[in-house]
């Protein structure tokens, strides 16, 4: 039987976050996660049976093709967690072959073993600090496997989630580039600066859900 994904969404926007910030991509959004943070902006598709079509692998690359005749090349993979659907392999590895950049943004908690590959997406990886009520379902082994293309983002919400953030980055070291990104309306960025001024903390970079400021923050698809 044909794996069916579980597609909440699809548009064309510009990349919010990461190293691809600002650029256009295509947005595959699928529903169902296993984490329930306090401040999700994308509650609604965190149920399985959150509003959405079944799309077959054929269908998401026709979505692809039309994109990529608008002059798009990078495809982001979101949700929800995009890495517990069955099949995702298939289609990253189905959108690398089309000569697109593929990011997948992932919450965390799924391994990321399985998935390293000689031709794999690059992750857009959280780790979850206390504020999100989440951090016992990190898998710090993840951060060892990120590298330079890919993307480590602690989401703070206080001074007590920044002092987190500091602690894994001396424990773990990461390899890859590091961002803080602020809960909207939770935590002044301005502080951030001086916090990681403080801690000297020269390869981290802040960065603002472009989203939010460019649009209503309740607005979806965009």
């Amino acid at each position: 039987m044909e794996q069916l994904f579980s597609l909440a969404e699809h548009f064309i926007s510009i990349n919010g976050e990461g190293q691809r910030a600002g650029e256009l991509a295509l947005f595959l959004r699928f529903t169902g996660c296993d984490l329930r943070c306090v401040w999700c902006d994308t509650l609604w598709a965190v149920p399985k049976d959150a509003p959405h079509k079944d799309k077959d692998l054929r269908s998401l690359l026709d979505i692809a093709r039309d994109a990529v005749s608008h002059g798009v090349r990078n495809v982001t993979l979101t949700g929800g967690e995009p890495l517990m659907q069955k099949g995702i392999v298939r289609l990253f590895e189905a959108l690398l072959d089309m000569g697109l950049r593929v990011e997948i943004e992932t919450n965390g908690s799924v391994a990321l073993a399985p998935f390293i590959r000689d031709k794999r997406p690059d992750f857009n990886m959280d780790y979850k600090l206390p504020d999100s009520g989440m951090e016992s379902r990190m898998i710090i082994d993840n951060i060892s496997l990120l590298q330079a293309n890919d993307t480590l983002k602690f989401v703070c919400a206080s001074h007590r989630d920044l002092l987190r953030a500091y602690e894994v980055i001396q424990q773990t070291k990461p390899k890859c580039k590091v961002y803080f990104s602020p809960v909207f309306g939770k935590i002044e960025p301005a502080d951030m600066v001086e916090f990681i001024k403080e801690k000297g903390l020269g390869e981290v970079r802040l960065q603002l859900q472009l989203h939010k400021f460019i649009w209503d923050p309740q607005k979806r698809g965009v």
